[in-house]
This record gives C-alpha cells, structure tokens and sequence, in this order.
C-alpha cells in the first residue's frame, strides 16, 4: 500500500500543476476541510481556495486533522515570510530548524483534556530531519539555490510587525517572521506527523527598508522548483525513517 504524503501550500502556492488531482472533502470534528489529492499526494492550501481565510482565521485543527484522518505521517510544507536576518537574501528558500511562537489566540492544541498529565509534545527537534535533509538533496538536484536552517518567528497577523518588533524578533534569533507556522507544526506532532518546512522570504523586515516591499517578478520559477523540490523529498523517504516526536 502506497504511504500517503501531504504538502500544505502557503501564499503564493496555490496548485500542483501538472498533475491530475481530485477534490475531496473531509468532515472533521473541528469542521469541514476540501483538499485537491492523487492516489497518494495530498494538496492543501492553508487559506482555503482563493486565499480567502487570514492567518488568524485559519482552521488549524481542521487542516490537520483532515490530513491525519487521510492517512498522512509526513508533510511538508511551505511558507511565505519577511527576512529579519540580512544575510537571508530575499527570493532563496529556506529549510526551517526551529520557531519562536509569538502567536496568541489560537486553538493550539489537540490536547483539550489529558490522560494522567499526559498531553505535552516534545519539540526539542520541531522539523523532521530526514525531510529536511531530503528537501537540500532534491534542491541540489534541480541547481535551486537553498539555505539549510532557519529560525522563524511566528506572529499573528495579518498586519506586519513593527520595526521595534523585527528588532527584538532578531535579537532574539529569528531569521524570518511570517504568520502561520504555530500552531500548524506543533499540531501536526501532537498527531504523530513528521513536517518539514520551506520559507521563501518575498520581503524585508519592517525598518530594513523605509516601507514594506514585496517582491512579485521572477519568482514563478523557483516557486515551480520548491514544488519539485517537495514532492521528490516526500517521494524519496518512507515513514519508517522519520521519528514521531515523542508525547510526554
């Protein structure tokens, strides 16, 4: 039986092309999730189709769950960001290594009652090794330039932060800052998900430049390429080599 895989696509992915998916709709207990899928890749855009939900609107437990629910063990997963860090040139991704979750308000956890105070997950490695060091191998192949590790600052949204905020983010050890990785990762551990992370940076951090400037031309390509680079790293690892992170 084929090991089912998903990629969560941020702003900015908003398809496979060229494959032929179908549409499925998963009822959850946290609510409805539509995800376009084949036999044993499932896509879902974490602001619903049109990009119609905000970051602070998103239905993490739903996409989640959903994914569980289809079967998935291993995700990866992209995500649009601001550079915090001026050695993080802006339009080369970035393999994630750790957070710092600054995000609040959120339903942050499957973990509603626990069972003999257990319900803690251990994010002592919050990005799947193995995924991660495949996502650099198939990189290397298609000649896209990456950078391996980052720190990424999780913020609410949807206004960006301000410049005294980007400072602090920084000295803190952040590298970028975008809105949507908490609670989407720590979730997907509690269920038992290995996830690995892709951030392509489309911006300066607030201060670093005089206004926020996002950049449009010439990304199309090295969109298409993280793609590739996603779908061939899930395709060349099994379950059985990435590690769970542990429930305490």
């Amino acid at each position: 039986m084929n090991e089912i895989t998903a990629i969560i696509g941020g702003t900015g992915i908003y398809a496979l092309s060229g494959m032929k998916l179908h549409s499925e709709t998963v009822l959850t207990p946290y609510g409805e999730v539509t995800v376009e899928r084949t036999d044993d890749l499932v896509f879902l855009h974490r602001h619903a189709p049109h990009h119609s939900v905000p970051p602070h609107k998103v239905n993490y437990r739903a996409n989640i769950k959903a994914l569980h629910m289809l079967g998935v063990k291993r995700i990866c997963a992209t995500f649009a960001v601001g550079s915090i860090n001026a050695h993080f040139e802006l339009a080369v991704p970035v393999i994630l290594s750790d957070f710092i979750d600054y995000s609040s308000g959120r339903e942050h956890s499957f973990f509603d009652t626990i069972d003999e105070g257990k319900g803690h997950v251990d994010v002592s490695v919050p990005f799947c090794p193995v995924l991660s060091q495949a996502l650099e191998d198939e990189a290397k192949k298609l000649n896209l330039e990456i950078r391996r590790g980052g720190v990424y600052a999780s913020t609410n949204g949807p206004r960006f932060e301000t410049p005294a905020e980007i400072r602090a983010y920084r000295k803190f050890g952040a590298d970028v800052v975008g809105m949507t990785l908490c609670p989407e990762l720590p979730l997907a551990l509690e269920l038992g998900m290995s996830y690995a992370g892709l951030a392509f940076s489309i911006n300066w951090g607030a201060g670093m430049t005089p206004s926020i400037e996002l950049v449009h031309g010439g990304v199309d390509k090295i969109k298409d390429d993280m793609l590739r680079t996603m779908i061939a790293a899930l395709q060349n690892t099994k379950n059985a080599n990435c590690t769970p992170a542990p429930i305490h």
